[in-house]
C-alpha cells in the first residue's frame, strides 16, 4: 500500500470514530433520557445500610 493509500484510510477511520462519537453524545444527552440518568446518578445515594450486619461475616480466617 502506498503513503497516500494509508493516509486515506488513516483519514476515513477518523472520520467514522468521530461521527460514532459524535452520535453517542447526541443520544446521551437527548432529552428523553435526562431522566433516566437523573435517576442512575441517584442510585448510590438510596443505597441501605444494614448497621446491624456483622461486617465480617462470610470472611475466613
Amino acid at each position: 500500500m502506498s503513503h497516500d493509500a494509508w493516509g486515506h484510510l488513516a483519514g476515513a477511520v477518523t472520520v467514522v470514530l468521530m461521527l460514532t462519537f459524535v452520535g453517542i453524545w447526541v443520544w446521551a444527552w437527548r432529552k428523553r433520557h435526562r431522566e433516566v440518568f437523573r435517576h442512575m446518578a441517584g442510585l448510590p445515594m438510596e443505597d441501605a445500610v444494614d448497621p446491624t450486619a456483622d461486617d465480617d461475616a462470610g470472611e475466613q480466617r
